[in-house]
């Protein structure tokens, strides 16, 4: 496994994810990891509307 490189089978994918750093441990750091964050609202404006104005026609 090369950290530096793109993973080309599952089993380079697999071994990727299992190489946490240290730092993210919760028994090496001490700490509980923090909680995620809660989302952002968001809105739809008119340029996010457009692209979808005429979805119906290919329906």
């Amino acid at each position: 496994m090369n950290p530096a490189t793109e993973p080309e089978t599952m089993g380079e994918l697999i071994a990727d994810c299992a190489h946490l750093p240290s730092t993210l441990w919760p028994s090496a750091a001490g700490t509980q990891l923090p909680r995620p964050r809660a989302a952002q609202p968001w809105t739809v404006d008119d340029a996010c509307h457009a692209q979808v104005a005429d979805l119906d026609a290919y329906v």
